[in-house]
């Protein structure tokens, strides 16, 4: 893999420069155990409010996986037949791929992302509800492809604002936790579409699965009305702030930066990283790998159909898809964090993935209920995965900060080509064993580990070539580093 100019790194800082530095915070702050002390406060209070994330991303994929906890009754009331099921499912993620990069890049140029991100999610909560009053194919379709552009703002825009208050060796575990939401939503989601659709049918001659749709629509526009008032802007317009707590904020942010933000600030901010991005080979490599990994994790979206095999009820069934994503959220949280605390990033991800490939074998060699369940909690811990990459990102593409908002946004939006042919990957004529799908999960599998251990290669060589040039510049103090 040939190197390009976007693989340098920012410039190691001088001994000299860095006790210069140590010296004006001592000045500014009172001392630096008075900036500890307030960093201290500025983090726990910033996580609080960026807790209100998670709520959101917990609802973000409760909306879109409704149609998945009501395969059954959707499918029979709305007479779908052959492919249309899983276009339904897929048609979501076109809206979501066309309105990511354009979405970062208005959020960028209005600053105001506690009431962007709040009045996108009123809108994709209204859109929610309203599938349930479709009566046809083309109704739920468009309805479906207008929640995915609109729900495209959410993630990249997530994400963006985490790298505009944390520095880089604190966004890992940040979007770790953010990511837990995701794995949390297909939990609980399924517990409340289970309460809704074994209780509700019929009421006000209104079809279960309807109700399930106006009922989790309106919980995300009520919750959409409260994150106005929690969610922070950027650190120079958050107006909860104090005076000594903004300032060291954007003093963070300048210590975290490199000289790749002076050139942002000179070359047009937000375009000159839009720039970088694109022209960045690693953008294209690791978006291609994720492609493979989403569809790696395709089971996710038909986890319903796949407990449904295992002979239980249709409440039963719902009730049982809880505990293998509980199980997945600690597995991921726990395995993120010793990722972070080693700083090892393939061999973490490449054990996740080897798992999912254990997982799908079973699943394959046997129709036993007991083995087959145990082999979904082995599915579902492989997301973490996806979770691990994404963090290897905010590494990768250490700035400036306006290229890492694109690259996140670029590449969540590419990868979502994965989430459109995954749709495809678990036909019913396949079931009730799905030993094609399996076979397809475990080829992706194999296709993402070998992608990473090329990646993992190539940034082992540039984290030499560092060396050498700080080596040949007299520089003692070690700089940055890709991490592995």
């Amino acid at each position: 893999m040939a190197s390009d100019p976007s693989d340098t790194a920012p410039i190691s800082p001088s001994k000299e420069h860095i006790e210069c530095k140590e010296l004006d915070v001592d000045v500014e702050f009172g001392g630096i155990e008075a900036r500890n002390q307030l960093e201290r406060r500025l983090l726990l209070k910033l996580d609080l409010h960026m807790s209100m994330l998670v709520l959101i991303y917990i609802l973000n994929f409760i909306d879109r996986n409704n149609a998945s906890a009501a395969r059954t009754q959707l499918t029979t009331d709305l007479h779908l037949e052959g492919p249309q099921y899983p276009t339904l499912l897929s048609i979501l993620y076109v809206g979501y791929i066309i309105m990511q990069v354009p979405s970062n890049m208005f959020l960028n140029y209005i600053k105001k992302p506690s009431l962007y991100m709040p009045a996108c999610m009123v809108i994709w909560g209204v859109i929610s509800a309203l599938t349930g009053i479709t009566t046809n194919f083309v109704g739920a379709l468009l309805t479906r492809f207008f929640l995915g552009f609109i729900e495209a703002a959410f993630f990249p825009g997530a994400v963006f604002l985490i790298s505009k208050w944390y520095k880089r060796t604190e966004i890992g575990s940040r979007l770790a936790i953010l990511y837990c939401g995701n794995m949390i939503s297909n939990a609980f989601g399924a517990l409340i579409a289970s309460g809704i659709l074994a209780s509700m049918d019929g009421v006000r001659a209104q079809a279960a699965w309807r109700w399930l749709f106006y009922i989790e629509g309106s919980l995300t526009v009520t919750v959409a009305i409260m994150a106005v008032f929690v969610l922070p802007d950027f650190p120079t317009t958050t107006k909860w702030l104090t005076d000594d707590e903004r300032r060291l904020a954007l003093k963070r942010m300048e210590e975290d930066a490199g000289v790749g933000d002076q050139l942002e600030t000179e070359n047009g901010g937000f375009g000159y990283g839009f720039y970088l991005a694109i022209a960045d080979w690693k953008v294209w490599w690791i978006a291609t790998l994720l492609i493979a990994q989403i569809i790696a994790t395709s089971f996710t979206g038909y986890f319903p159909t796949l407990t449904a095999t295992l002979g239980y009820n249709p409440t039963a069934s719902l009730l049982l898809v809880a505990p293998p994503w509980i199980y997945a959220a600690i597995f991921t949280f726990v395995w993120t964090r010793h990722s972070d605390k080693t700083q090892e990033r393939f061999l973490h991800m490449s054990i996740s993935n080897l798992i999912g490939i254990i997982g799908s074998l079973i699943s394959i060699c046997t129709m036993n209920t007991a083995a087959r369940y145990f082999s979904l909690f082995l599915l579902a811990q492989s997301n973490s995965a996806s979770v691990l990459m994404t963090t290897w990102e905010s590494n990768t593409f250490a700035r400036p900060p306006s290229k890492r908002a694109v690259c996140f946004s670029l590449i969540n939006a590419i990868q979502q080509l994965g989430s459109i042919s995954g749709s495809y990957v678990w036909p019913t004529n396949w079931g009730p064993t799905y030993r094609y799908s399996y076979t397809i999960v475990i080829a992706c599998n194999v296709i993402v580990i070998t992608m990473t251990w090329s990646l993992r290669q190539h940034l082992k060589t540039l984290n030499k070539k560092l060396e050498r040039e700080e080596q040949e510049q007299g520089i003692e103090e070690k700089g940055f580093r890709y991490v592995l």
